[in-house]
């Protein structure tokens, strides 16, 4: 009797929209997926700025990963890898694990890049992560906590002073939250200051915002930044960043709270596969996602260098990620069921979003431009669409229209790291006469 054929082992690396689509598309393969993260949710992070400005709380913009994959097939570890040996066919993760794969799927992301001054990190967080929106929470509702409490008039300008670096949709959408929470939630509940005051800077280095957007709408977005209050720095180059604020152009901002959103690099892929990457440490991969003399290794999303039909790199993008891990995974599906031919990949382009504020937003659809409501709408139509779960995308819908229609934000919780710092007392109020 002959023996049983072993199943091939597809590991995945990264629970992200990528991986969730590569583990999808292989249910129903013969293969055994296990699916690696060092989280055990997958994270919408594109709404991770509405978290950082208490809009929405963490749980509206993540799902358990286990619940997402409950394919007979499929086995999901909550690990952190580490490495890949390439001869071996194995991953090394953090928990001492040694995992064998007969094909391996890399989709491990992005994380900010502070060009070199990582020491940044600690004084400027991105809305990267969860824990990073938690913590940029914390750091902008303690600031108007402790100027509620400071008698310096300095301190209290740094402390409602808000500084966003970087022009890109992250950058604007991060302005224009921190904008609304202080100008219009907030307003109402502090005694001794006006939150309304408060100073936001957003800094770019570049001659214009949203640079990979029509000209058009980056003009459309300064001034709608311009009517929300909010500063900006255009050729503006920051130079240092610490704990008492931010030197830009040779000029000193004092501000508590800096936000970082000027670029993004690949995570460590490259270095694991011993193959050189490009400037933002991404890797360069053949026409189906395959690193070049490995046949066997994809590597896809925001970690890959591909390429579209226009010759120029794939933008970091949801839609572009899922696009390439339902390709991968239907490519390895086909594979192991012995079809060996698979339809190049093509990319659809869904175009570009971003929103600015109440009721404004850019949007460019295959050359299409909106701006305002309309682009307001189609933005939040698109990311509810793209939204993990029926129950996340009906509560962040809730929450959007309670907000739209009251101004207020549900997740205002000051949670995380460390304690506030202390701040010299502020003299009370004298309490009224009583007859």
């Amino acid at each position: 009797m002959p023996a049983a054929r072993r199943r091939p082992e597809v590991v995945i690396v990264g629970g992200g929209f990528a991986g969730l689509a590569a583990a999808r598309a292989l249910q129903q393969s013969p293969a055994r997926v296990t699916v690696i993260d060092r989280h055990n949710y997958s994270l919408f992070q594109p709404l991770l700025y509405q978290v950082a400005t208490a809009a929405l709380s963490p749980a509206d913009v993540a799902a358990p990963i286990r619940s997402l994959l409950r394919a007979a097939n499929t086995e999901v570890l909550l690990d952190e890898v580490v490495g890949v040996d390439v001869e071996r066919h194995r991953v090394r993760t953090a928990g001492g694990r040694d995992v064998g794969f007969d094909f391996l799927v890399l989709t491990t992301g992005s994380q900010y890049n502070y060009f070199g001054h990582d020491a940044w990190r600690a004084f400027a967080p991105g809305p990267k992560t969860l824990d990073d929106a938690v913590e940029i929470r914390r750091r902008l509702l303690l600031a108007f906590e402790r100027a509620e409490m400071c008698a310096d008039d300095g301190e209290r300008r740094a402390l409602m002073t808000f500084v966003v670096v970087g022009g890109g949709p992250t950058g604007v959408e991060m302005a224009g939250a921190v904008a609304e929470l202080a100008k219009a939630t907030l307003v109402r509940d502090f005694r001794r200051i006006d939150p309304a005051s408060a100073h936001i800077l957003l800094i770019e280095a570049g001659p214009e915002l949203l640079g990979a957007f029509p000209a058009k709408l980056g003009r459309y977005a300064e001034k709608a930044l311009a009517k929300l209050g909010i500063e900006v720095w255009l050729n503006a180059r920051v130079e240092h960043i610490d704990a008492e604020g931010v030197v830009a152009n040779g000029r000193r901002i004092a501000a508590r709270s800096v936000i970082w959103g000027a670029g993004v690099a690949a995570t460590p892929v490259a270095q694991w596969l011993g193959v050189r990457p490009d400037r933002h440490g991404a890797v360069d991969v053949n026409a189906d996602f395959s690193v070049p003399g490995h046949p066997r290794i994809f590597v896809v999303g925001d970690v890959a260098r591909a390429l579209g039909a226009d010759g120029k790199p794939l933008p970091g993008l949801a839609a572009v990620a899922k696009q390439e891990g339902r390709y991968v995974g239907a490519l390895l599906r086909d594979r192991i069921a012995g079809n060996k031919a698979a339809t190049a990949f093509r990319y659809r382009d869904y175009g570009m979003m971003a929103t600015i504020g109440r009721s404004a937003a850019v949007a460019d659809l295959r050359g299409f431009q909106f701006t305002g409501r309309v682009a307001w709408l189609l933005w939040g139509g698109v990311h509810l669409y793209f939204l993990i779960g029926f129950r996340n995308r009906l509560v962040v819908l809730i929450n959007w229209l309670w907000a739209w229609r009251t101004y207020a934000r549900g997740a205002r919780l000051i949670t995380g790291r460390g304690p506030s710092r202390p701040v010299a007392p502020a003299p009370r109020r004298p309490s009224p006469a009583v007859p």
